[in-house]
């Protein structure tokens, strides 16, 4: 896919947008610029043979193996993501990492529901049918792409514009009043008309958005975003179909209806008020998809147990998302900095912890989680279903997308302040941290960290400082990745996590 570079800003906005609502950010706190002053032979001497064992070539060749073409795309549940899963056990075991269970070995598994699309085409009927009206066929990959929880489908209607896609008349608010949906195409955009009022945040997921849209008799779902991206994350609903369209697409299909997306999206969120209307164009939407109802995922669990008896059922847990989101009607997305990079730099982690010779007072766990990009699955059931081994998770650092850029951008919880303070300690001997933002609560939007934070447990979020340029696109390969971003991030990783498992 070729670089379109108002479209790769408009992703990189949209991406440090999902941050600042994830993170509740008024404003990133300035002056986290990186010291530069630190040394690694400042290090304490049991720490500097594992911390020099970290090179910038072996998370990138950890990466490269990751997004290979062989794992498909990586999407949880499919065969292509359990092959890879097994190849990082594998890689855990030479490591003499302790398994998460005897009989499982490293592998975590829980249930993984998935759909695959095989073949999909998105054609608008522009104008009044019958009255001079033309057909439009619309390129797979640039401009629009199938949802891929979609069902299958052929379907030619109308289309409706029903703003945010959101029915709540117990907030006062609802998209749906004064149009009829039934037999349509709704046309929407992500997000809500008040991104203060948290109300509102369950509204914003995609499973809701599409139940709503079903239950009001709609056939289909058609989202508006910058440029079309993958999205895995909801749930197939028999017989509806969903797709996406770039706004470039939208701005064609409303010519002659007034207002530009753009528009659009600056009155509904001005005005925080519906703005609903039908469209003279129709959509003509073929799309074949097999939807997998009972698979397993599987997170990928090694550990090392912690050197103080009365501290060591406690763990620091240090992990990422090892998913992407598949192979689809053609196209691969091999997810290299989504999530390849993270996942390299927690092996990279957890290598480094492997060369200790005295381990740190608590449990350090590495976790390579599955199901991210369906909804935090793989996180979520590791938080619910926490080893018997640990009585608790004392903290969690997070690592997604960290392979574009020139520095390390994080978010860390407020409490307890010592937290802080230990990663930026770490941070004198690598010289990374760039803007940071506190982690108060979490949305729609947030990673891994999400269910850990909600348990109580300390959590920070490492991501580099990008531009993110083939955010879930199938541009985003291992052409894109720094191998110096990766070593840095496992470096501050490596130093933070062992800080805090160690006081």
């Amino acid at each position: 896919m070729k670089t379109r570079s108002m479209g790769a800003a408009g992703i990189a906005a949209a991406f440090a947008a999902s941050l600042a609502a994830s993170f509740v950010v008024p404003g990133a706190i300035a002056g986290g610029e990186a010291s530069g002053g630190g040394r690694a032979d400042q290090l304490p001497e049991r720490l500097r043979p594992a911390y020099e064992s970290i090179r910038p070539m072996d998370p990138y060749e950890y990466c490269r193996e990751i997004a290979s073409p062989r794992y498909e795309g990586r999407l949880t549940g499919h065969e292509g993501y359990t092959k890879a899963a097994r190849w990082a056990a594998g890689v855990f075991e030479t490591w003499n990492l302790e398994p998460i269970d005897r009989k499982q070995g490293y592998l975590q598994a829980y249930p993984s529901p998935h759909t695959i699309v095989d073949e999909a085409e998105l054609a608008l009927l522009l104008g009044e049918p019958g009255a001079g009206g033309r057909e439009r066929a619309l390129a797979l990959g640039s401009e629009f792409l199938p949802l891929l929880y979609t069902a299958s489908g052929d379907h030619t209607a109308p289309i409706v514009f029903v703003g945010w896609g959101i029915s709540a008349p117990e907030l006062g608010y609802d998209d749906y009043a004064g149009v009829d949906a039934r037999g349509k195409f709704v046309l929407c955009f992500r997000g809500t008309p008040d991104r203060e009022n948290k109300a509102f945040t369950e509204h914003d997921h995609h499973r809701r958005r599409m139940e709503t849209a079903h239950g009001k008799g709609a056939v289909g779902v058609i989202y508006i975003y910058p440029e079309v991206n993958a999205h895995p994350n909801g749930d197939w609903i028999d017989g509806f179909v969903g797709a996406m369209i770039s706004d470039a697409v939208a701005d064609t299909m409303l010519a002659g209806a007034g207002p530009t997306v753009a528009a659009l999206r600056g009155s509904l969120a001005g005005e925080k008020r519906p703005r609903s209307f039908d469209l003279s164009s129709s959509a003509r939407y073929r799309v074949a998809s097999r939807h997998v109802p009972e698979a397993d995922g599987y997170n990928v669990v090694g550990w090392i147990e912690g050197s103080d008896p009365k501290l060591r059922r406690e763990c620091v847990v240090v992990g990422g998302h090892f998913d992407h989101c598949g192979r689809h009607a053609g196209l691969l997305f091999p997810g290299a900095n989504d999530n390849a990079s993270g996942s390299a730099v927690v092996m990279e982690i957890a290598e480094a912890f492997s060369h200790l010779a005295d381990r740190p007072k608590r449990s350090v766990v590495f976790v390579l989680f599955g199901g991210e990009e369906q909804g935090l699955i793989g996180s979520t059931w590791f938080a619910e279903h926490l080893p018997p081994q640990f009585a608790r998770v004392d903290a969690m650092f997070n690592f997604d997308m960290n392979g574009e850029g020139d520095g390390t951008n994080y978010g860390c919880t407020v409490e307890p302040p010592e937290f802080l303070e230990t990663i930026r300690d770490a941070d004198r001997h690598v010289g990374t941290l760039r803007r940071q933002w506190p982690i108060r609560e979490v949305g729609v939007r947030s990673s891994d960290y999400a269910p850990f934070f909600q348990k109580g447990a300390a959590c920070a979020a490492f991501f580099s400082n990008g531009p993110h340029l083939h955010y879930h696109e199938t541009g985003d390969t291992i052409y894109r990745i720094n191998p110096d971003m990766l070593a840095d991030v496992a470096r501050i990783g490596f130093l933070s996590a062992h800080a805090w498992a160690d006081r």
